[in-house]
């Protein structure tokens, strides 16, 4: 049974864990990755302890990331291989 429901704008992002973030009451933190939410993943764990938290969120805001607008990067074409 999880230790409790937390909607994920309760939660915080951590660029340094790459993960959203709740505070477990050991006085760690509830851990899920974007990633985990993309695969549908709805259990946050906290990584010290045996506790965990349901996350409620809308799985289609972690369908797929929006393209990045400052990404200016043109896709690399691949060359032509000669063949003998």
């Amino acid at each position: 049974m999880s230790y409790d429901e937390v909607e994920i704008e309760d939660m915080e992002w951590s660029e340094e864990l790459q993960a959203f973030t709740y505070p477990c009451p050991c006085g760690d933190v509830f851990q899920i990755t974007k990633e985990d939410l993309r695969l549908g993943e709805e259990i946050a764990r906290c990584p010290s302890c045996s506790l965990f938290i349901t996350v409620v969120y809308n799985p289609e805001d972690f369908a797929a990331d929006p393209p990045d607008p400052n990404n200016k990067k043109t896709p690399v074409q691949p060359s032509p291989v000669a063949v003998a």
